[in-house]
């Protein structure tokens, strides 16, 4: 039979001495009416909520938190990725939207720039055309009024005589065999008065004239003055058309 263990003695509180001041432990109390303690901190004196027993041993005691759920952790993944994705895709739109409004900007300017030039090109072309058309009328006008008013040639060889300066000297008028007599009749005073000499030249076309002095040259033959009437127009067709310059030659 083993011996029976020793009772601990038992802690009894003692009053203090009548007038003693009191202590601020006013009792001791004994590690068998504890049921749980913690260790104090600052935290608990700032309004502050004490860890809990168990985390503040477990933290002392190096053990880690328990780890997250892994479903969470994917579906967090996709939102971030998802607004990621969300906002380099508007950035992305927005580069694309500036690009292309640049591109079309540069490609309607030059569009208009080509449009403007062939504008430009198709007036100058039809204004050229029109010239011509008006030369041609023109060249026709004149040749039916030579054909059925040749006395007009007088007239030419009047105006070029006025042409001429006073101090000329020596004046021949040179003109086609067949308008000799019509300018010796309708030119007489200012042939007299000039003191010019009336020539016949067969080279001569019909309706000129050529009026030559010491002092220079007045050509008033129907070439020349159609060039300067053509060229006023803006254009230099000839008097004599292609096809009847060939055929004369042909002759």
């Amino acid at each position: 039979m083993s011996p029976a263990k020793p009772k601990s003695p038992s802690i009894k509180n003692v009053p203090p001495p009548t007038g003693a001041k009191p202590s601020v432990y006013a009792r001791f109390i004994p590690r068998e009416e504890l049921s749980s303690f913690a260790t104090w901190s600052p935290g608990t004196l700032s309004g502050g909520e004490a860890p809990a027993p168990g985390v503040r041993r477990a933290e002392a005691e190096g053990e880690k938190p328990p780890a997250e759920d892994p479903a969470q952790l994917l579906r967090a993944a996709r939102q971030s990725g998802y607004q990621d994705g969300y906002r380099d895709g508007l950035a992305a739109l927005d580069g694309f939207k500036q690009s292309f409004a640049a591109q079309i900007t540069a490609q309607v300017g030059a569009l208009t720039q080509s449009y403007g030039l062939e504008l430009d090109a198709l007036q100058q072309e039809m204004a050229r055309a029109l010239a011509v058309s008006a030369t041609h009328l023109a060249r026709q006008i004149v040749r039916s009024e030579l054909a059925t008013r040749p006395e007009l040639v007088a007239a030419v060889a009047q105006e070029s005589l006025d042409t001429l300066l006073m101090s000329a000297r020596m004046i021949t008028v040179r003109v086609h065999p067949d308008d000799h007599a019509l300018v010796a009749q309708g030119a007489t005073e200012v042939l007299g008065a000039r003191d010019a000499r009336l020539l016949s030249d067969a080279t001569m076309s019909r309706g000129g004239c050529v009026v030559e002095s010491d002092i220079g040259v007045i050509d008033g033959t129907i070439e020349a003055r159609w060039r300067r009437a053509a060229a006023s127009l803006g254009c230099e067709e000839p008097w004599t058309e292609p096809a009847a310059a060939d055929e004369r030659d042909a002759e």
